[in-house]
Parts: structure tokens; sequence; C-alpha cells
């Protein structure tokens, strides 16, 4: 998941440049804007400096993000002939839902900037998604060759269904009914392991699974008659998580030579309200534009919390 996380970052920002109208790239003979078109409004048709821009964009990010991948993460670690690895069995499969996240979540933004420049919600999905499983399958050949990992077909099948739920969905309704989210707590747990699952908070985000939960947020309104009064904004947010891990597979006695505690390891499901902020209306088109980016992350809201084993909790604000 930390592997994504250059690749992602640029596409989150650019996008919302798009919405907010702030790309600065006006040079003579390469306007983003038209006489009838705002900088930060959907062009109506097909717009050949604004598909030349994103075009470039990725031929650019692309390749420099791949190499600086390598460069700065896969040459600190043994080389070795391509091979396979099955790590379906690590981390309660949380490494799998966090794989489906990031291909949606890739897949997204791009799809988002192929909108703007005026092609139809469905070209621009295929587009976006096609790009990012790109980049997701050149790390899993990266990961192919590295001593340390392998290639995962278990990782390769979550990041296809995470692009194939944004994809089947613009195909299918011509919009997103169904979001995949991310929310994240800090835990006890990264203190015994901090090369493991962070030494801090950043670090924590991108490597301690215990405080990942990965949401699925299903909108009631876009499967309702447009007449409806119910809020457009009001999901249900059903998430899955697990705790209890300090080792991908088994939890180590000792770290370094010193004792660590012996934790249950378990998974959880989770119900919850979840807000569809896409679909809040708002004049300001930099907080619309804003809305929109952020609206992959599951935000603070009551849920009830079902535990293998264990007894039922109500959490009045669950993130």
């Amino acid at each position: 998941m930390r592997k994504l996380f250059i690749f992602f970052i640029f596409f989150r920002s650019v996008s919302f440049c798009s919405y907010a109208g702030t790309i600065p790239l006006e040079k003579k003979g390469f306007s983003l804007r038209s006489d009838s078109v705002k900088l930060f409004e959907v062009s109506p048709r097909p717009d050949k400096n604004r598909i030349r821009f994103i075009n470039y964009a990725v031929a650019v990010v692309y390749p420099a993000s791949m190499f600086g991948l390598y460069t700065q993460w896969y040459t600190g670690y043994p080389q070795s002939s391509f091979h396979f690895f099955n790590d379906n069995g690590e981390w309660q499969q949380m490494d799998k839902f966090a794989h489906m996240w990031d291909a949606y979540s890739v897949s997204k933004p791009i799809m988002q900037l192929y909108f703007w420049s005026g092609m139809s919600k469905k070209k621009a999905a295929l587009y976006g998604t096609g790009i990012s499983y790109l980049f997701q399958t050149t790390v899993e050949v990266f990961d192919g060759f590295s001593s340390e990992w392998g290639f995962s077909p278990g990782d390769v099948i979550a990041n296809t269904l995470g692009a194939g739920t944004i994809l089947s969905q613009q195909l299918l309704w011509d919009e997103q009914r169904i979001t995949l989210k991310y929310s994240f707590h800090e835990t006890k747990y990264a203190q015994y392991r901090p090369n493991v699952l962070g030494s801090n908070v950043i670090e924590g985000i991108l490597k301690d699974y215990n405080g990942l939960t990965c949401w699925l947020s299903l909108n009631p309104y876009s499967f309702m008659p447009k007449t409806s009064r119910f809020p457009k904004w009001l999901s249900l947010g059903l998430g899955y998580g697990a705790e209890g891990m300090t080792g991908g597979y088994t939890n180590p006695t000792s770290v370094d030579g010193k004792p660590i505690p012996a934790f249950d390891r378990y998974r959880q499901y989770y119900l919850a309200i979840d807000f569809d902020l896409a679909r809040i209306k708002t004049k300001s088109k930099f907080l619309g534009g804003f809305f929109k980016i952020i609206n992959i992350i599951h935000l603070p809201s009551p849920a009830i919390e079902f535990n293998e084993g264990r007894a039922t909790k109500f959490r009045a604000l669950y993130f």
C-alpha cells in the first residue's frame, strides 16, 4: 500500500486542481480554458488541450514514479529471478482489502480528470482504471523479481476487484453508488514492532493494519426514484478490520531479544453511518472539489462492531 503513495498523491492533487480551478498551466498555445468553458468546469465535449495535458502528466508521472519506487524501495533488498509468492494468509487479509482500496482510489481521480477533459463518464472510467491497473501490475512485477517478496496472484485479484468496482458501476449506472473508503486510528501494537508497524502516525497509516478499516459505502438514495426525499448524502458503511497483529501470519514472542505481550488475533466487522460527500450540493467550486477528493475517507460516525467470539460493541464515534 505504501508503494502507491507518490502516484496516488499526485493524481489526487491534480484532480483537486481541475475541480478547484487552480492549475497554473495557461501558456501561450496551451490553455486549459476556452472562451465558453472555465478551467474548473467540465468540458461539454472532448477538449484536445485538456486531454493532452492529462496524457503528458501520465507519461511523466508513471515512469518517474516507477523509477523512484524501484530505486528507493527495491534496490535496498536482494533481487532474484521472477517467482510467485502466496501471501493470502497474511495480516488477516487486511492487505488484500487495502489493495482493493488502492486500485479504486487511484482509478477515481484519473477517471475524474478525463471526464473533466470532456470524455464520457464510461470512456473516462476505462482510461482511469486502465492506467491504475498498469501502475499496480508494474509494482507486482517488481515484487516478482525481489527475493523479499514475489509476484502475488492474490494481490492481482484484489487489484482487479478494486478497479472492477469503479469500472463496473460506471458502465452499469454511469455513477458510483458504492464507494470504497478507508479510515485509520492509532493502536497500541505499533510500539512493539515500530519497524514493521510504523514508528509514528504517518508510518502507521501506511503500515499498521491493526488501525486500518476498509469500508464499502452504499448510498441508498442512488437506488431510489429521483423524487425520493431520502437524504442524498446519507450512506450505509460496511467495514472490515482486524486487530492483535504484530506479525504477518503469527505474532512473534520477542523482538530484538526482548519479549513482547501475547495478543489474540481477530477480525472485526462494522455497520456504520457514512456520508457521501460527493453528493453534497455547494455553491463553492473549491469546497465541491474538496468534497469529491476526500470522499474516499470514512469520516468518524456511530458504528456497531461485531467481533469473532467477542461481545458486540456500540461505538458512538468510530474512525
